[in-house]
């Protein structure tokens, strides 16, 4: 299994300023089959600067979930590290 991209990223409007709540799909490639996913996720800065972040998979998939959501996050720190995600 393998996160291929993260598209249609949207920040929602919340008011605490160290939430992020984000919506979008992911592109998920399985078995060689290739399935959209649409998910939300969240990502928390705590007070000591460190970031929470959990996936919400809001679809129906053919994949066991705890190893995609792993993936996810994996994707979503490494999008949010280099800057990627909408401010």
């Amino acid at each position: 299994m393998t996160i291929v991209e993260i598209k249609d990223c949207e920040r929602k409007d919340v008011p605490i300023y160290y939430r992020r709540v984000y919506t979008g799909i992911a592109v998920v490639e399985s078995a060689g089959v290739t399935q959209d996913v649409k998910i939300d996720w969240i990502i928390e800065t705590s007070p000591f600067g460190t970031k929470e972040t959990s996936v919400t998979i809001l679809d129906q998939v053919d994949y066991p979930l705890v190893p995609l959501i792993k993936e996810l996050k994996v994707k979503i720190e490494a999008l949010d590290a280099e800057g990627q995600l909408p401010l």
